[in-house]
């Protein structure tokens, strides 16, 4: 249950939204299913589908889902279908259709056959922290971050977030704790990383489940690469991997959840509520640790 990923974004100073508020909110843009016609619809939907709730609180922070459908139309059999148009249209005209004629005859294919296709669905769940001042997307995908961002800032309006922005980019601060090995104070380096040159095109070396030696390492960063991956272990509690862009991708507990309180929880509702209650509080103290060694930049209210 726990977030696999987070793209990590902060709430401004501005915040002032209750759960109440962003429940009224979201349910203005509360997802239906996309009709015969319509290749897509996305929207909010319940965390949970025996709670109705779209905006869940646990605790003072809250848990929301955005929904994406999209009906799988493969583009290899679109072609097919109006390879065999194009065909028919040729002979009852005589000559080839132009290029016009294919395009209308594509979309009168699409059209035809989307009532039929089937749909893939997807959610992507968002924790809102109004105290520490997070907006976490569990998510890897920029493009799929980016279309929660404007989800959320079509429901809720005016809908303050920024960008984290720290003092110590993350690329300095894994190839020092590398070449140094000595990472931040309660985190310890695992056996992933990821050092690369340069440019678009320059070499990369990839360490996966991979003791780190000292030695390749320094050579790696001496021929001028420098560190774009790293896993990482907090406190002997959470692992993950930070890359260069901040992201936060395959976070795993280790050992944090107590098999024999989630097995003496009555229902599903419990267990949920106990998971997420022990996720947010191991991720904030966390963030907080790692976000205070790349020295954050303190976010002003604007006059």
């Amino acid at each position: 249950m726990w977030f696999k990923n987070l793209k990590l974004f902060r709430l401004s100073t501005e915040w002032a939204w209750t759960v109440d508020h962003i429940e009224a909110f979201l349910s203005k843009e509360r997802f239906t299913e996309a009709d015969a016609s319509a290749a897509t619809s996305v929207g909010w939907v319940a965390v949970r589908e025996e709670d109705e709730r779209l905006a869940y609180p646990i605790g003072k922070q809250i848990i929301c889902a955005f929904r994406t459908e999209k009906k799988l139309l493969p583009a290899s059999v679109i072609n097919q279908f109006v390879r065999v148009r194009a065909q028919e249209l040729e002979e009852q005209q005589g000559f080839k259709p132009g290029r016009k004629q294919r395009r209308d005859l594509k979309e009168e294919v699409t059209g035809a056959l989307l009532p039929r296709a089937f749909s893939l669905l997807r959610d992507t769940r968002v924790w809102i922290d109004p105290v520490n001042h997070w907006l976490a997307i569990d998510t890897a995908s920029t493009a799929k971050a980016e279309e929660v961002i404007s989800a959320l800032g079509k429901a809720i309006y005016p809908f303050p977030v920024e960008p984290i922005q720290v003092t110590i980019s993350p690329t300095v601060a894994m190839t020092s704790w590398l070449s140094s090995g000595q990472p931040p104070t309660y985190f310890s380096i695992d056996q992933d990383a990821e050092l690369r040159a340069g440019g678009d095109k320059a070499a990369a070396v990839r360490y996966v489940k991979h003791a780190l030696d000292a030695e390749d390492i320094d050579k790696h960063i001496k021929n001028g690469k420098q560190c774009t991956r790293l896993a990482l272990t907090w406190n002997d509690r959470v692992s993950f991997v930070l890359t260069e862009n901040l992201d936060i991708k395959r976070i795993a507990p280790q050992d944090v959840l107590d098999e024999s309180e989630q097995t003496a929880l009555e229902n599903e509702a419990e267990k949920f509520d106990s998971d997420m209650t022990l996720m947010c509080a191991e991720i904030n103290q966390l963030l907080g640790a790692l976000l205070k060694s790349l020295e954050e930049k303190t976010i002003t209210k604007a006059s």
